[in-house]
């Protein structure tokens, strides 16, 4: 069931930058108070945090919350600000992430990795040691979502006596917004394990789809494509990818779709044509616990089974054949992963 924003509140981690960023601040606009979740902020986080402070004369409020999303204990706290600062959240986004980038220096420096397949734990630049014995990002991109996931739902069916909020129910519901991305169906050498956390994610988010209509807690997921955010801007080894023949999409208009989920019962998608072979229409689409939306220049529901797979617009890095020709270069050198 869809919900309304005004007057609700939301937890969204990652929402320091980039798309988290950007959903926060659309959420913000249409009275929705907001917990900003993350490790830090940027500047122009900063800017709208303080624009909506509790001091400010917003009619939505937003507050920032030191998150590192790997450590449960500080994903509870996030939940405990929601309910000291707005009597609980109605709105959860665990949408911080990170992505394997393809080589180990930016400008001539050793780039500080989450993660990296192609670079071994123990391997600088990687952070992920060998006594750790687990890879940063899926604790990142996969076990936070999840672990996420199942204190919203706690948190939506058993509001503490002090909370202003009922139990979520199908006439009170609740909504659990996850960023997937076209990765989820794609798998690019240069990132293989970011791309099994996003296959992980679409089915995650469908395996909860029947808690909508039995308890009003709507489950979804948008797959962009390629983002004009920091994570690409400001990685010198990835914008050496795209070309003129890419296609950038906007932060703000993910956001916007990902608002679409939460408060609309349909939206409109591209489909292929019944009638022209290669050609698309319009159709629209019910917004129900499962549905998995790609956003790239077009929208279009990611199907379980028989889907087509991601459209081309705003979806392609037509440069990825560097970074695999980079990957192979090192593997030949001998000596890889010891």
């Amino acid at each position: 069931m869809a919900l309304s924003l005004a007057g609700r509140t939301a937890i969204v981690t990652g929402a320091g930058s980039g798309i988290n960023l950007a959903f926060a601040s659309s959420l913000l606009s249409r009275q929705c108070n907001v917990v900003f979740a993350d490790l830090a902020l940027r500047p122009e986080a900063e800017e709208i945090v303080a624009k909506h402070s509790s001091s400010s004369r917003a009619s939505a409020k937003a507050v920032f919350q030191k998150t590192d999303v790997r450590k449960w204990q500080n994903l509870r706290e996030m939940f405990m600000v929601a309910e000291e600062k707005f009597g609980g959240a109605d709105i959860v986004c665990p949408g911080a992430g990170v992505y394997e980038p393809v080589g180990p220096r930016a400008n001539g420096i050793p780039r500080q990795l989450w993660s990296n397949f192609w670079h071994p734990p123990g391997e600088p630049p990687s952070r992920d040691l060998l006594q750790q014995s687990r890879y940063a990002e899926l604790d990142i991109n996969l076990v936070h979502p999840i672990r996420t996931t199942q204190m919203a739902i706690s948190h939506f069916l058993n509001p503490s006596d002090s909370s202003r909020r009922r139990p979520a129910s199908p006439t009170n519901p609740r909504s659990i917004i996850h960023v997937s991305s076209i990765a989820g169906q794609t798998t690019p050498l240069v990132a293989p394990i970011y791309n099994a956390t996003k296959h992980a994610i679409n089915g995650f988010v469908r395996s909860l789809a029947p808690l909508d209509k039995e308890l009003g807690i709507r489950v979804t997921a948008v797959a962009p494509g390629v983002i004009k955010t920091p994570l690409w801007t400001e990685a010198p080894e990835k914008i050496k990818l795209i070309t003129e023949k890419d296609e950038w999409v906007t932060p703000e208009f993910v956001a916007e779709q990902m608002v679409n989920l939460v408060e609309k019962e349909e939206i409109e998608v591209q489909a292929p044509s019944a009638s022209i072979p290669g050609a698309s229409s319009t159709r629209m689409a019910k917004v129900e616990g499962g549905f998995i939306l790609e956003v790239g220049r077009k929208l279009r529901q990611v199907e379980a089974f028989n889907d087509p797979g991601p459209s081309r617009e705003g979806n392609t890095v037509t440069g990825l054949g560097i970074a695999d020709r980079e990957i192979f270069e090192r593997l030949r050198q001998g000596g890889w992963g010891k």
